[in-house]
């Protein structure tokens, strides 16, 4: 199913996405090796041992994207013009090597762009869920989306 255009969406709308995804040890340390990120909490059992944790977490900048990216095929697959930003973006709870996740989103706001009148913003929330039922992610994304073709 491709994403929706901006006229299929209305706020309050929610999506529960099928699919789940359980983060890997390689997904953390391919991810943190790939952005820079030297930070021994992700990449150093030893040290994460002796955190409040008692092991390394999942880059949460991994877990941010993935949240997103589980959500778009449902919602923005294919009708995004571009993501305008996020904020909000939480952490609640860690995730770890091997938790599952899947993601909801929920359609806060919609309006017309001001200087793109083929297009419209769509105000979305995102969580990420992990197989505890734990909010482990969340942020509020602003996506400049597509008016249905003529």
């Amino acid at each position: 199913m491709p994403g929706l255009y901006f006229e299929q969406f209305h706020v309050g709308q929610k999506f529960e996405h099928a699919i789940r995804r359980t983060v890997t040890e390689s997904d953390n340390v391919l991810f943190t090796a790939m952005t820079h990120n030297p930070a021994a909490l992700h990449l150093d059992e030893e040290y994460g041992k002796q955190t409040e944790f008692g092991q390394r977490i999942v880059n949460s900048l991994f877990t941010l994207g993935l949240m997103i990216g589980i959500s778009v095929h449902e919602t923005t697959l294919g009708t995004t013009v571009a993501n305008l930003g996020m904020t909000d973006v939480l952490f609640p709870k860690p995730v770890f090597h091997g938790d599952t996740l899947h993601v909801e989103s929920e359609v806060l706001e919609i309006r017309d762009s001001k200087s793109r009148p083929t297009q419209g913003i769509v105000l979305f929330l995102h969580q990420a869920i992990n197989q505890r039922g734990e909010i482990v992610a969340q942020c509020k994304r602003n996506a400049l989306m597509h008016r249905r073709p003529a």
